[in-house]
């Protein structure tokens, strides 16, 4: 493929990203201010509630079989090795940089979350379709690279919505938070006593306390007075073990709760429902294809779909109207979370997929081996977007993040596509 084919063939998606935020960021502005701050709180709950589930559903039912779970084994491994590394890259840019103690989980999110599933589905049919590609046939390279990019954009969301959406959500409640646990109590209390009252109860302490002092009455040690000191002793050890064993009780329930909340948000549960659709013929033919009985379902899922990446992108740039002129992102941050993106991570990619293929992991097909290094060169996914919206928390720095991440996705997925290319040719 020659460089300017190539260069309009990666270009055209992040362009397209671009155009319709300008869009949304026209119809956020004082000229017409269709997109107020409530309207794009109200569009991005039917986006997570609706949209993204119908979307990840409608792709999965019809493009996975259970033959392909079982030959595609080593995706999933491929996209938790992009949200590990880029995890730990980004909480690494965050120590050394030291960002607003709000930003510290978006860029974390920026860094290790990818868009796996509108790029590849916008890139790869595209690269198919240009002539002297190393994948085959128009018709076949478009119907695997589908299949692929179906994929990648369920374990994506799967990851997001689980992992990021943790990550964000923890974050914003600890911010919220600082205030309040920040506001002095007692001030002239004795630390160590500040300390136990927090163990104890600030009241059960107390009275803890006054039992343990000797009066000024009666100061004389006595054997007596001895032996109540250490039986008050005795159940104060009693007391603190005993609390210990509650609060970690406490904590594990809690823990649990959220994991298994998160695990049925509504992306989730559509993924899964879109996975046992596809490895089941039998209710996969009710479902999926024109002859199939209940094929309405599945055409009205895929309606639906439709709209979850353009009310992303508007949403993206009607907050960009205020990201540029609130925006608290250094300059700095924003460059490690472009080099994270698409220097560091596409270099991890490489070595990742050549090792995994020298193994014998994965299958001959260069096609698969290129959806699974586009997946390290992909700017930040645009669910982020969505859940900072959801949150009402850093939107206007996650819009700022977005503009320059995904212009330079232009020239970066350019750049590593033709490499990667042409190691795989």
């Amino acid at each position: 493929m020659e460089f300017w084919s190539l260069l309009i063939v990666a270009s055209m998606p992040v362009l397209q990203v671009l155009l319709v935020g300008l869009l949304g960021a026209f119809l956020a502005s004082g000229y017409i201010n269709i997109l107020s701050a409530n309207a794009r709180s109200y569009i991005n709950k039917i986006v997570f509630v609706v949209f993204v589930p119908a979307l990840t559903f409608a792709s999965l039912a019809k493009t996975v079989t259970a033959k392909d779970i079982i030959s595609w084994w080593f995706m999933p491994v491929n996209v938790g090795i992009t949200f590990l590394v880029g995890g730990i890259l980004g909480w690494a840019a965050v120590k050394i940089l030291k960002p607003e103690r709000h930003l510290e989980a978006l860029v974390i999110a920026s860094c290790s979350a990818g868009n796996l599933g509108a790029m590849p589905l916008i890139i790869i049919p595209a690269i198919c379709e240009e002539e002297g590609n190393p994948f085959g046939a128009d018709k076949i390279c478009r119907v695997q690279g589908i299949s692929y990019a179906s994929l990648s954009m369920a374990l994506g969301n799967f990851f997001i919505w689980t992992h990021t959406y943790s990550l964000i959500r923890k974050s914003i409640s600890h911010c919220g938070r600082i205030h309040k646990d920040e506001v002095p109590t007692n001030k002239n209390r004795n630390p160590e006593v500040a300390r136990k009252a927090r163990i104890f109860g600030a009241q059960d302490y107390n009275d803890q306390e006054a039992l343990l002092l000797p009066s000024s009455e009666d100061s004389e040690p006595s054997e007596r007075t001895a032996d109540h000191h250490n039986e008050i002793e005795q159940r104060v050890s009693s007391r603190k073990v005993s609390d210990m064993i509650v609060h970690i009780w406490e904590r594990s329930k809690g823990t649990f709760y959220q994991i298994s909340k998160e695990l049925l948000s509504p992306p989730t549960v559509a993924a899964v429902g879109g996975f046992i659709v596809g490895v089941l013929p039998w209710l996969k033919a009710l479902i999926v294809g024109e002859t199939g009985p209940l094929h309405v379902v599945q055409d009205s899922m895929a309606l639906l779909g439709d709209g979850t990446i353009p009310c992303t992108i508007i949403i993206l740039g009607g907050n960009l109207t205020e990201g540029l002129r609130k925006s608290t992102v250094r300059p700095l941050v924003i460059t490690a979370i472009i080099c994270v993106r698409y220097v560091i991570l596409p270099l991890v990619g490489i070595a990742v997929v050549m090792a995994a293929g020298h193994v014998g992991f994965l299958p001959p097909s260069p096609l698969y081996r290129y959806v699974l290094l586009i997946q390290f060169t992909v700017p930040p996914a645009m669910s982020i977007g969505t859940m900072t919206q959801l949150f009402d928390a850093c939107q206007e720095e996650c819009s700022v993040i977005f503009l320059w991440t995904y212009m330079i996705a232009a020239l970066a997925l350019t750049v590593w596509s033709m490499i990667f290319m042409w190691i795989l040719s």
